[in-house]
């Protein structure tokens, strides 16, 4: 039996497509764009093959030949876009972070369940081996009680005209850094009990660089630094009370990474293939 691919629809030609037109694996077929200048969608979708070009992102929604759709839309829109297009029967790929608001988050969780619909956050990193290893590692005891999680991301970011410099559309190092390591420290410390942050102010409103401390149950602690004022820079480390696994590239793998266990003076680079 044969199984039918994923229809896709792009919700946006935002540059971050490209990633996904690069890699879209051979069940899930791109077979739409949309744009709100048609024109540019028609451009689009002949520079990448994508059959069906939509002037708008409404058009997009209300073409049952789309099964799903990838927000890639400004964190500002995630929301919104988000819930019409769930609102539409369509699944949701939604690019990170989802939103700054516990509510917004809740409401859309909870309407694409009730739609039998799925809605995820893409956090590509989480579906690297090296995350799935680092998880494994911790969880087994490999570098005893989890006591510190420290995490860091940086991109050097001057210009102000860009959108996540933008208060009105959510932009800011915290949002689109610093998401990363919040989501980290979730996944190897559960669920925070107490969160304390400080911010640096950039001319637009956002923040262009924020530190951040979280404190979890267990007596485990995370910090972690995002920066715009910054040259590129990443690193994940979990501490316990034996030893620690540090990975100097955890959220662009593709920088080149490595994963480390020290354990005493014993250190050996682990295999996450």
């Amino acid at each position: 039996m044969v199984t039918a691919p994923l229809r896709l629809g792009l919700l946006s030609t935002a540059k971050i497509n490209q990633l996904v037109i690069a890699g879209v694996p051979e069940m899930v077929e791109i077979v739409a764009v949309a744009s709100r200048d048609g024109a540019r969608a028609r451009a689009y979708a002949h520079e990448h093959r994508i059959a069906r070009p939509h002037g708008s992102y409404e058009a997009l929604l209300a073409d049952p030949d789309v099964d799903a759709v990838y927000v890639s839309l400004p964190n500002g829109l995630h929301h919104e876009w988000t819930m019409r297009a769930l609102a539409a029967g369509k699944h949701v790929l939604c690019e990170k972070p989802y939103s700054r608001q516990p509510a917004e988050v809740e409401e859309a969780w909870d309407a694409a369940s009730a739609g039998g619909l799925v809605l995820a956050e893409a956090f590509m990193y989480r579906h690297h081996p090296q995350i799935r290893r680092t998880k494994e590692l911790v969880e087994a005891g490999a570098i005893g009680r989890l006591r510190m999680i420290r995490s860091s991301f940086s991109v050097r970011l001057l210009d102000l005209g860009d959108i996540r410099m933008l208060s009105d559309l959510d932009g800011g190092a915290l949002m689109d850094l610093g998401c990363y390591c919040v989501n980290a420290s979730r996944l190897l410390g559960g669920e925070p009990e107490r969160v304390l942050g400080e911010q640096v102010l950039a001319r637009s409103g956002v923040d262009f660089d924020f530190l951040g401390t979280m404190r979890f149950p267990g007596d485990v602690v995370a910090q972690f630094e995002a920066f715009f004022s910054l040259p590129s820079r990443q690193r994940l480390e979990a501490v316990g009370e034996q030893g620690a696994v540090v990975l100097d590239a955890p959220w662009r793998p593709d920088w080149g990474f490595t994963v480390t266990l020290a354990r005493g003076e014993e250190v050996e680079i682990v295999d996450v293939q």
